[in-house]
């Protein structure tokens, strides 16, 4: 993944939107720059978060997803497992990317390639509806997972 969220380039797109770049929020920027690839919840960051700066709170590990995810850096997921998960938005996407979600272990995966441009363009044309976007999400079982059913 092209990774153009830079620690600065979100300092900065805080600071644009009228938001202080506190030391806390700083750490959890850090922490995802670190774990660019995870899917993590506020309590998976904030777990990671609190080693590096114990008083951090859960609260304002929320309030800070939150605004990253308000000024588009982060990714609000629902994967069907109660809590809302977040990653990087890319920049070059046109449309998001897919999920691969085990349903024993819990990973997730993503899926680059997008197969549903052709159906996309079935639609627009059968239905006069321009698709702007689309979330798809494969619930299944991991290589590691398979065997164990």
């Amino acid at each position: 993944m092209e990774n153009f969220r830079t620690f600065e380039n979100i300092c900065n797109l805080l600071r644009n939107h009228s938001y202080k770049v506190t030391p806390q929020r700083q750490t959890i920027l850090h922490m995802f720059v670190e774990h660019v690839d995870r899917h993590l919840s506020a309590e998976e960051v904030y777990m990671l978060v609190k080693n590096e700066n114990p008083e951090i709170g859960l609260a304002t590990v929320y309030r800070t997803l939150d605004i990253l995810a308000e000024i588009g850096v982060l990714i609000k997921n629902d994967f069907g497992d109660g809590r809302t998960r977040y990653e990087f938005s890319r920049k070059d996407e046109h449309h998001h990317h897919h999920h691969l979600i085990c349903l024993r272990c819990g990973n997730v995966s993503e899926f680059d390639d997008d197969l549903l441009e052709s159906l996309e363009a079935v639609i627009m044309k059968r239905n006069h509806f321009k698709v702007s976007d689309h979330d798809l999400k494969f619930y299944g079982y991991c290589s590691k997972c398979e065997g164990a059913q």
